[in-house]
């Protein structure tokens, strides 16, 4: 099930990149900097977008395929939550005994 939702989720988020890198500035976000002033920004005609519609609809699968994702995988696993908690395996094999190194002499 996590298998099917995450491939879901990875088609999402790529059609989500596609469709935002498709739409049209409009020369400053949220209609700052356009002649018509803050009136227009939420007026039916700015709304109606195909595009716009799209990456509503996208943007609400993506998070809900996220929420899905996150509920699916909470207290999946039963092993140690964290790699500091587990304690490194015992050696069978004495280390080596370290050797002295001799400062090396220049020759001139």
């Amino acid at each position: 099930m996590a298998t099917i939702l995450l491939l879901l989720f990875l088609f999402v988020t790529v059609a989500l990149i596609g469709v935002v890198l498709i739409q049209r500035s409009e020369g400053g976000g949220l209609g700052i900097g356009s002649s018509q002033g803050m009136g227009s920004f939420m007026s039916g005609r700015g709304t109606a977008n195909l595009l716009t519609r799209t990456t509503a609809i996208l943007a609400f699968c993506f998070f809900a395929l996220a929420l899905a994702l996150a509920f699916i995988d909470r207290g999946g696993s039963t092993a140690s939550s964290s790699i500091l908690n587990v304690t490194p395996p015992a050696s069978t094999s004495a280390p080596a005994p370290a050797k002295p190194v001799a400062p090396s002499v220049p020759t001139n």
